[in-house]
Order: C-alpha cells, then sequence, then structure tokens
C-alpha cells in the first residue's frame, strides 16, 4: 500500500521563527503513527498543514497520494480532524452532533442518521446518543468529537493531542477506540506528549524537534538505539538508599538517580544482565535487604531525552494539563 502521508522538505516560517525546517517524513499506511516533540518543535503546524489549514512555505506534501498544494479539497474528502479540545454541542444531543456533522458533509437526513447511528455504536455512545451533550463526562465528549471526525468516513484520522486534560480511565477508555479504528483500516497521525500513549498506540513513531525530524522507527527500534538497559533498586529500608547509590554507581554508565517518592534506585548500564548479577552480588555482600531489583529497557522518556535534551511532559496520573503547541 502506498504510504499515507509523505512530505519531502517542507518548511514553514512565521516571521523569524522557522516552525517547519526542511522536514522529511512518511506515515505509512495501515498503523498509528505517533509525531513526538517538545513545545514549539513544529508538530501542530505539519498537522496543520497536512490538514490544509496551513500552506508551507516549501516543499512537497502528498496525502493519501494527492498533491495538498494542489488539490486541497480532494485532501479535505479523505482526512478527519480532532483536536486538543471537544468541539461539540453541548445544548445538542449525541446524535443530533453526529447528525448536523454529517450534513455539513452532503449527506441526505437518511443517512446522516445512519452514520450517526453507526459512529455512536462504534465508539460505545449508543446508549448516550439520545442524551445531552452536557451531561457527558470529558471522556465521553471526547469520544463523540472523535466520532464527528468520523462521520464522513476520512482515509486519515490526525489526533492532535487528544487526550490532553482526561483522567487516566478516559484517556485508556480512547485509546481503545483509536485502537478499534485502526483495526477497521482507519489510518492515524497522532500528535502527544504523553510518551506512554505513543508507546501504546503507535507501530511508528516520528521524532520531530527544530522543525525536523531526528529520529524515527517503532518504539522498540527507538528503545534500542539508546543502547542502555537500566537497573533500578528498590531497599527494604529508605536509609539503605545511599548504600545502593553505592553500588549502582560501580556498574552504571552514568550518575545513579534516585526517586524518594518510591524510594527507588536507577542507573543505565552496558551489560544488561552481567551488571545485574553483579549488582545482586554487591548488595548481597553489604547485606541490604531488598523489595525489588529489576533489569529493564529504556522507556520513551529516557529515549526522548537523550534525542531533544528535554525530558518528556508529565506523567497522565501526574498532571493531565499540558502547553499547546507553540508552533
Amino acid at each position: 500500500m502506498p504510504a499515507v502521508i509523505e512530505a519531502v522538505g517542507l518548511s514553514k516560517q512565521y516571521g523569524d521563527v522557522a516552525a517547519l525546517s526542511g522536514l522529511d517524513l512518511v506515515a505509512e499506511a495501515g498503523r498509528v503513527t505517533a509525531l513526538l516533540g517538545p513545545n514549539g518543535a513544529g508538530k501542530t503546524t505539519f498537522v496543520n498543514a497536512v490538514a490544509t489549514l496551513v500552506r508551507p512555505d516549501t516543499g512537497e506534501l502528498r496525502v493519501a497520494g494527492i498533491d495538498v498544494a494542489a488539490e486541497p479539497r480532494r485532501v479535505r474528502q479523505v482526512i478527519g480532524l480532532a483536536g486538543q479540545y471537544a468541539s461539540v454541542e453541548p445544548a445538542m444531543t449525541g446524535r443530533e452532533n453526529l447528525e448536523f456533522v454529517a450534513r455539513l458533509f452532503g449527506l441526505d437526513r437518511r443517512t446522516a442518521r445512519s452514520e450517526a447511528d453507526a459512529v455512536l455504536d462504534r465508539l460505545g455512545l449508543r446508549d448516550a446518543g439520545n442524551r445531552l451533550v452536557r451531561t457527558y463526562s470529558g471522556g465521553m465528549r471526547r469520544r463523540l468529537d472523535l466520532g464527528a471526525s468520523l462521520v464522513g468516513r476520512p482515509r486519515l484520522l490526525l489526533l492532535d493531542e487528544p487526550t490532553t486534560g482526561l483522567d487516566p480511565r478516559s484517556r485508556r477508555e480512547l485509546w481503545e477506540a483509536i485502537r478499534n479504528l485502526v483495526a477497521d483500516g482507519v489510518d492515524v497521525l497522532l500528535t502527544t506528549q504523553y510518551l506512554e500513549e505513543a508507546d501504546q498506540l503507535a507501530r511508528d513513531i516520528v521524532i520531530v524537534d527544530r522543525g525536523r525530524v531526528i529520529d524515527a522507527g517503532t518504539p522498540d527500534e527507538l528503545k534500542d538505539r539508546a543502547g542502555r538497559d537500566v537497573i533500578e533498586v528498590r531497599p527494604r529500608a529508605a536509609g539503605d538508599l545511599p548504600a545502593v547509590e553505592e553500588v549502582l554507581a560501580i556498574v552504571g554508565a552514568e550518575v545513579p538517580t534516585t526517586d524518594m517518592d518510591v524510594q527507588r534506585a536507577s542507573v543505565p548500564v552496558h551489560g544488561g544482565a552481567e551488571e545485574l548479577t553483579t549488582v545482586v552480588r554487591l548488595l548481597h555482600e553489604r547485606q541490604v535487604p531488598l523489595d525489588d531489583i529489576g533489569l529493564r529497557r529504556p522507556s520513551l522518556d529516557e529515549v526522548f531525552l537523550t534525542l531533544t535534551g528535554q525530558p518528556g511532559a508529565p506523567r497522565p496520573d501526574d498532571d493531565p494539563a499540558t502547553a499547546a503547541d507553540a508552533a
């Protein structure tokens, strides 16, 4: 299958700010492609270009084989867009919202009603379809907003930080809805600041910084490129953390870090299982009792930090609010 998005040498300047600087990107069909990057990296500018809302200054961009600059109207017929905040009318029912959007797509009343019912079923909102949207939870509103982008049966769905502000349960419900859409044949371009979200949903991840792609691959490929496993140790007594840090410093590739909230120390290592064996032996010699010890692969947060020099966004359970992309 041809790529659903092909971008070559895209650039976009806003005054003195370069939002895109020769960006090259290919999103394959039949999967979720996640676009990651710090604030101001150019993620939203790129999504807006794909959605025909922004015209790049230079470069070529094709969506489902269609030249975006030459045929923007055709592109709009094959895409759906859901942004950071649900854009549904609270004074209407869920079904009325979907029928209204379907009519804007040019469907007749009967077909619009049928499409609305199908989308409500698809997103698990059939029982709430006749309720006013003002009675919906935040997660239900976001799913309805997602549904509004589906009534035109898009080939490509653009999701620009779709779970911003949602609680963990609502976020996971939306994840499941997105997985079901992909299983039904909808391609997805997802921007997110939640690296766990990209790890959960994406088949391919593209990391953007300063308007350029700096790395791309599957989550596993990116983690492999980080090149180091991580040893984590949680002693039974908090007073033993200094001893644990001392041992980890012996085998670590960097200075150990300690999370006092969970009383756990960790360090990246080059030797993997061999270094874990050394840590177990040294802690046993020092008679440090443990609650937990383990070897894990790098997280996407650590990959992101290595590539961009910036930490990822707060974890969803900590603070669901994130800043909008400056570009």
